[in-house]
C-alpha cells in the first residue's frame, strides 16, 4: 500500500482520482484550500464524500505557504505526489494574475522541495493543452514546440514542467507531466461549458457560445484521464536512452528522469455537436448567444496521445454521448432538478 498525496483533492479531477486510488487500496493524504475560485460548496460536497472513506485524510492548506507544505511532507511521508492544485482557468488569468504567480509557480516550487526533502518514488503533474497556444498543428503532440503561451495560466503550466525538469536532473525525481485536454463529466467545474450550458438551458437563459460555435475542442470523459493518470503515477518516468542533445527531443529527457504526455480522447468534437448531444440529453433546446472568441482562446484543440499509449497502454473509450449523459444525470441528481 502506497501513500500518495493528491493535491487539489477537493477539486474536479483530483476528487475522481482520490476515489480512484482509495478504491484500489492505497492510503490518500488529500490537499486542498478550498478556494472561493468558484462555489466552495460543490469542494466541500465533494470532500465530505472523501472524508466518509477509510484511508482518506485531508489537509487545508494553501500551496503557497511554505511552512505548512514543509510539515505535510514532513509527517505525511508520501511515497508518490499527484499535484492537480492550480489556480485554474483561461479567461480568469485575464483579471487575477497574481493568483496564478502565487499557486501556480511559487505552489509548485513548494510542491517540488517537498518532494525533494521527502525522496518521493515519482511526481506526476497536472500540464495542460493551452501550453500549445500559437501553434497550429494538429493533432498537438508533445514533441513539438511549445514557445508561445497564449496566457499567463499557459506560462505558469509551461514554467511547471521546466521546473520538474531541473528537480529531475538535479535531485533524481522523477517527473511526469501531463497535459489535460477540456476534461468533462459528474462533479466538473462551474466555470466549465458543460456546466454553465446545462445551468442556463435548464433555467432557460441563453447560452454564450464563443466563437461563433465554430470552436473545436478535445472533450474528455473525467473517467479516461483518471485512468491515464493512475497509469502514469506507476510507471515512473525514466531518462530517454536515445535523447540526443544535439536534436533534443522536448518531451523527454537525457539528463533528467522526466517526460511530457498527453490526455486527450484523440480527436476534436465541434462545440456546436457538443451542443446538440446536450440538448438531446436535456430535451430542450438552447437559445444560442453567438459570441467572438474570447482573449487567450484558441479554435482548436487535438491531441496527439501515440506517446501516451505507447507508455501507459492509454486508450480513451468515452464518447461523448454517453460522457454528456452522465454529467446531466449527475446534475439533475446533485441539483435535484425535478424533484418534489
Amino acid at each position: 500500500m502506497a501513500v500518495i498525496l493528491v493535491t487539489g483533492s477537493a477539486g474536479f479531477i483530483g476528487s475522481h482520482l482520490a476515489h480512484r486510488l482509495l478504491d484500489r487500496g492505497d492510503e490518500v493524504v488529500g490537499l486542498d484550500n478550498l478556494n472561493p475560485y468558484y462555489d466552495p460548496t460543490l469542494k466541500q460536497a465533494r470532500l465530505a464524500r472523501l472524508e466518509a472513506r477509510e484511508g482518506y485524510r485531508h489537509a487545508n492548506i494553501d500551496l503557497a505557504d511554505r511552512d505548512a507544505m514543509a510539515r505535510l511532507f514532513s509527517e505525511a511521508k508520501p511515497n508518490r505526489v499527484v499535484n492537480l492544485a492550480a489556480q485554474a482557468g483561461v479567461r480568469y488569468s485575464l483579471e487575477q494574475p497574481a493568483a496564478y504567480v502565487d499557486s501556480n509557480l511559487v505552489g509548485f516550487g513548494n510542491i517540488l522541495e517537498g518532494c525533494r526533502a521527502a525522496q518521493v518514488e515519482h511526481l506526476v503533474f497536472a500540464s495542460t493543452s493551452t501550453v500549445y497556444g500559437a501553434n497550429g498543428k494538429f493533432p498537438s503532440s508533445v514533441h513539438d514546440p511549445v514557445h508561445h503561451p497564449m496566457t499567463l495560466y499557459s506560462a505558469s503550466k509551461l514554467a511547471n514542467e521546466a521546473m520538474a525538469h531541473s528537480y529531475a536532473h538535479l535531485f533524481g525525481i522523477p517527473s511526469t507531466g501531463l497535459r489535460f485536454f477540456t476534461v468533462y463529466g459528474p462533479w466538473g467545474r462551474p466555470d466549465m461549458a458543460l456546466f454553465k450550458f446545462t445551468d442556463a438551458i435548464l433555467r432557460g437563459q441563453p447560452i454564450d457560445v464563443y466563437g461563433q460555435g465554430q470552436m473545436q475542442r478535445d472533450f474528455t470523459y473525467v473517467d479516461d484521464i483518471v485512468t491515464g493518470v493512475v497509469a502514469a503515477l506507476d510507471r515512473p518516468a525514466e531518462v530517454a536512452p536515445d535523447w540526443s542533445a544535439l536534436a533534443p527531443d522536448p518531451a523527454t529527457s537525457g539528463v533528467a528522469p522526466w517526460r511530457m504526455l498527453n490526455l486527450g480522447n484523440s480527436r476534436s468534437i465541434e462545440l456546436m455537436r457538443y451542443i446538440e448531444v446536450l440538448e438531446a440529453r436535456l430535451g430542450r433546446k438552447a437559445d444560442l448567444n453567438l459570441l467572438p472568441m474570447q482573449p487567450g482562446d484558441v479554435a482548436r484543440t487535438e491531441a496527439d496521445v501515440s506517446d501516451t499509449q505507447a507508455a501507459l497502454d492509454y486508450a480513451p473509450s468515452t464518447p461523448i454521448e454517453v460522457g454528456v449523459g452522465a454529467f446531466v444525470d449527475w446534475y439533475k441528481d446533485y441539483f435535484r432538478v425535478g424533484a418534489n
